[in-house]
């Protein structure tokens, strides 16, 4: 079986765990597979080189990019150059759009193939960028089904793979057996998940809120208990410090995972979520949750001016309801999110219903997208 060489860029820790996916299912099929660009730790578990980190990708939000745009713009001119030099069969960049088309574009105006796995959400904002993806991919792995239309109708070669999430979560998770891994005692009172996000910029913005809201709870239910994990060992330690700082009540029942996220989620009656790949998770999990968003004011103006949708958390978009509630920059307030949060924990028939409408979704999402889109980039890589 011939081999099988791979260009990718996964550029948060969402991306990492899609990526992934994907080369598990490469591996499966590529014989001898070489892998190389920026990946994370679930990537390099899987022998990819990582030449840069995701870390060095992990900025969100207008201003804070251009903030940092010349050192991407270093990293990404380095990289497309290592990446020519080396001339895989086939690039995959992995969501990042803002990095990784215009790489993409380059790429192949060099003559290497290019796929871009998760096609950026032009049905939510930035439908212009349409034109961007046409010059850059010679193929899109879509992860949601209403996208396929989309493309096919723009004319842009595109493959609905489903959700590598959908796959890898099961249907029924056992919340007693994740409390007792997490070192919770069994049949306490109820826990709240505390998922602020897997970036500096998100934690800096949402954590001290997302903290304050576990002390409004407290007071009023002192026999909720709250998990808060991290993404990685240094949000795990500036999260210490901020529990540190804030002065929390001392009785607070706060237990800090270092990663672990979906055991934590498993464990969980209800999520406190920053708006992202993580709400994904929680309802791929039939969880409630509570989904929250802010991003620095100017970023917020300008994306709040290109988009399409009323809602901005992934679950809401699927299923195209307010299904879960989802409080925006100023509305991030403790008292706020801990009532919509009491609001869940307390009707039964709410939890319920949640937990239906996910189960829909999980079913419409899990299409074993590891096996279809290693057969796509296969093709293409092959081609």
């Amino acid at each position: 079986m011939a081999g099988l060489s791979v260009g990718m860029v996964a550029g948060e820790a969402s991306g990492d765990l899609l990526a992934a996916a994907v080369l598990d299912g490469l591996a499966a099929r590529a014989g001898t597979l070489q892998a190389r660009g920026i990946g994370g730790p679930r990537m390099q578990e899987r022998g990819f080189d990582a030449w840069w980190t995701i870390d060095a990708l992990s900025v969100n939000g207008y201003i804070e990019v251009l903030r940092e745009y010349p050192r991407l713009k270093r990293m990404r001119d380095s990289l497309r150059e290592r990446l020519i030099d080396w001339r895989p069969d086939v690039f995959v960049g992995v969501d990042a759009p803002d990095f990784n088309l215009d790489l993409e574009a380059a790429l192949r105006g060099r003559g290497i193939r290019t796929v871009h796995f998760i096609g950026p959400s032009i049905w939510a904002w930035r439908g212009e960028r349409i034109e961007k993806i046409r010059r850059a991919a010679d193929h899109v792995l879509l992860v949601f089904p209403f996208e396929e239309e989309i493309y096919r109708e723009a004319g842009i070669p595109a493959t609905y793979v489903g959700h590598p999430l959908a796959d890898r979560i099961p249907e029924h998770t056992d919340a007693e057996a994740a409390r007792r891994a997490l070192g919770l005692f069994p049949g306490g009172g109820p826990v709240v998940a505390l998922l602020p996000g897997s970036r500096r910029g998100e934690v800096e913005r949402l954590g001290p809120d997302f903290l304050r809201t576990a002390a409004w709870l407290h007071v009023r239910r002192p026999d909720i208990r709250f998990l808060l994990p991290a993404a990685n060992d240094r949000l795990f330690e500036r999260l210490r410090e901020m529990i540190s700082l804030l002065k929390l009540p001392p009785t607070l029942p706060l237990t800090l995972v270092s990663g672990r996220s979906h055991e934590v989620i498993a464990a969980a009656d209800t999520v406190l979520v920053a708006s992202g790949t993580a709400t994904l998770e929680v309802a791929l999990m039939r969880k409630p949750m509570v989904i929250a968003y802010r991003l620095a004011w100017l970023s917020y103006r300008i994306m709040r001016r290109m988009a399409y949708l009323p809602w901005i958390g992934l679950p809401n978009i699927l299923c195209r309801d307010f299904v879960v509630p989802e409080f925006v920059q100023g509305a991030v307030k403790p008292d706020a999110l801990g009532a919509a949060l009491l609001r869940q924990l307390d009707d039964d028939a709410a939890r319920a219903s949640i937990a239906g409408r996910f189960a829909d979704l999980h079913g419409q999402l899990r299409r074993d997208c590891a096996s279809r889109a290693a057969e796509r980039i296969l093709e293409l890589g092959r081609g």
